[in-house]
């Protein structure tokens, strides 16, 4: 539980770090961030459910489409659920912040687990 709680906060401090890059995110509030951050989170959980052999098995036949397009998803799910968090240039700005997303997301994890932080 404690493990899923830091991902969220990196989560939303990865989302509000990418609404102020020129993808197209807006994030009205830091506890906007920190809604999308905990739908983002339990959204990709669920994904996580499948066995490790189905998704890898789908990401190499597909050459990695299928994690993209359900990371797109899941971006674009999570901005049409909360109010404040919107997606300016529709489904290009969802490409673009799910891209940005995942790198800064990777970058802070990485951080975090260099200093101790995170195992």
């Amino acid at each position: 539980m404690i493990s899923f709680l830091i991902t969220v906060v990196v989560l939303a401090i990865s989302l509000w770090l990418v609404s102020l890059l020129p993808t197209g995110v807006e994030v009205d509030s830091p506890a906007k961030a920190l809604l999308g951050g905990a739908i983002i989170g339990a959204l990709n959980g669920l994904y996580h459910f499948l066995p490790q052999g189905l998704r890898t098995f789908g990401a190499i036949i597909s050459l990695g489409l299928i994690p993209l397009i359900i990371s797109i998803v899941v971006f674009g799910l999570a901005a049409m659920l909360i109010d404040g968090f919107r997606l300016k240039w529709g489904i290009m700005s969802a490409i673009l912040g799910a891209f940005a997303l995942t790198i800064v997301n990777s970058i802070l994890t990485w951080i975090l687990t260099s200093v101790g932080l995170l195992a």
